[in-house]
């Protein structure tokens, strides 16, 4: 199992940067590799990837959200297994800290290797900086807003 820790502050509102990341159908905007996500219940998501080359569709189950806090998820069943947590913490008014762990199982020669480089920290790091831009070109005005918890 491989791990990637990534982190990255956005000037907006903790509650604007939980409510855009609880959209996980717009994750294809500022996620590369992401083709599609659907959101088939309050805790479980589909997602079709393409990274690298290589495709993927896999569900993932949301094991745990908290509102401007913290969501939690794990894969199951598909092609792709992995697990992770994004959590939200405050600075100040304007700004937000949001942090991502990922585990992962790289499948075959090609993922070992782009693991191994790099590769996933990477794109990890480029999704954080995009959804940076996502939300704060939007003046920190989120696409929607789910506030359950699980």
């Amino acid at each position: 199992m491989s791990q990637v820790e990534e982190s990255i502050e956005v000037h907006v509102p903790v509650s604007a940067a939980y409510n855009q990341w609880t959209q996980f159908e717009d994750f294809p905007q500022f996620m590369d590799g992401v083709e599609r996500i659907e959101q088939r219940t309050d805790t479980l998501t589909h997602w079709k990837t393409k990274i690298g080359g290589v495709e993927r569709e896999f569900d993932a189950e949301i094991t745990e959200q908290i509102p401007d806090e913290r969501v939690a998820w794990t894969s199951v069943g598909g092609e792709a297994h992995q697990a992770g947590v994004v959590t939200f913490h405050y600075i100040d008014d304007h700004t937000t800290k949001i942090m991502l762990q990922l585990d992962y199982e790289p499948e075959g020669l090609a993922e070992t290797v782009g693991d191994k480089l790099g590769f996933v920290k990477r794109q990890a790091n480029g999704d954080l900086k995009r959804f940076k831009r996502f939300i704060e070109s939007r003046g920190g005005t989120e696409t929607g807003a789910w506030r359950g918890e699980v």
